[in-house]
């Protein structure tokens, strides 16, 4: 457990990351926003949990604007855009893994 404070002075908050290892992988889970990520190595599992929070809390990343944009993304991740776009419409939104 940590404590941090806030960049705009805030008083500190406990921030709670669990890491465990399933099979060949560290998985390292925030447990205060619920964002996980995993890694081969721990140190690969926090450094993608600290990119994966970041871009939860807005911190990085660019806004996707259109079903275009997205697309690009999605397939740039190894994603097929037409299976989301069919998971979220059947999930009211987002896609299972997103929720």
């Amino acid at each position: 457990m940590s404590t941090d404070t806030g960049s705009n002075g805030t008083p500190p908050v406990e921030e709670r990351i669990t890491l465990t290892k399933e099979d060949d992988w560290w998985v390292a889970k925030d447990e205060g926003t619920g964002v996980a990520s995993q890694g081969k190595t721990r140190t690969e599992a926090l450094k993608n949990l600290d990119e994966a929070v970041a871009l939860y809390n807005g911190e990085v990343g660019e806004s996707i604007d259109s079903w275009e944009e997205e697309k690009e993304v999605l397939e740039d991740l190894g994603l097929d855009p037409e299976e989301v776009k069919a998971n979220r419409e059947a999930a009211d939104g987002l896609p299972e893994f997103m929720q």
